[in-house]
């Protein structure tokens, strides 16, 4: 499975953990590949025109040109819809996991996990800055999430424990399902 970066990495094992999935067991890895702009690079290696492996892939909305187009590169299909990526194994957050991880808990719950990992002041401190006050309280934690180094990585495993597995965002559901 192809992800754009370490967190949606974790976010997809932590996932798979939580539904009793064993992913190396089941022969399937979770590549983070550096970034969309390195789809191509990854579909040359593991897809058709390389090892031939079974493929899916999970990217935020802003990238999904990026991903669609080293599909079509990769000799998976021409002009593809969404949908088309979909049956592909190939799936888009809207905006991209942390939005859709926040969105499925709730602010509040979110809130709970940050304070519990002892972060809530960093947070109330980034809401003071002007430039976020009055913003929705979920932009503002998706930009909290996306600062400080190695947040957005480390949060990535804590939102998802943090789940309903009933209310697992769409995009992380069927990308799990689809291997």
């Amino acid at each position: 499975m192809l992800v754009e970066g370490v967190s949606d990495q974790h976010a997809v094992e932590a996932l798979a953990e939580r539904r009793g999935r064993n992913l190396e067991a089941d022969g399937v890895a979770v590549v983070p590949i550096g970034g969309a702009q390195a789809i191509g690079r990854f579909l040359t290696l593991y897809g058709p025109q390389g090892l031939d492996v079974r493929l899916a892939g999970l990217c935020d909305a802003a990238e999904e040109v990026d991903f669609r187009r080293g599909l079509e590169r990769a000799g998976l299909g021409s002009e593809l819809t969404r949908d088309d990526m979909e049956r592909l194994g190939f799936y888009v957050c809207i905006a991209d996991l942390e939005e859709e991880l926040i969105r499925a808990l709730g602010a509040a719950t979110v809130e709970q996990v940050v304070d519990a990992q002892g972060d809530l002041g960093s947070f109330r401190t980034l809401q003071k800055q002007p430039a976020w006050q009055g913003r929705p309280v979920e932009e503002q934690l998706r930009r909290f999430m996306g600062s400080g180094g190695r947040r957005k990585i480390r949060y990535a495993r804590l939102l998802v424990d943090a789940l309903d597995l009933t209310q697992v965002p769409r995009p992380l559901h069927l990308v799990l399902d689809h291997i």
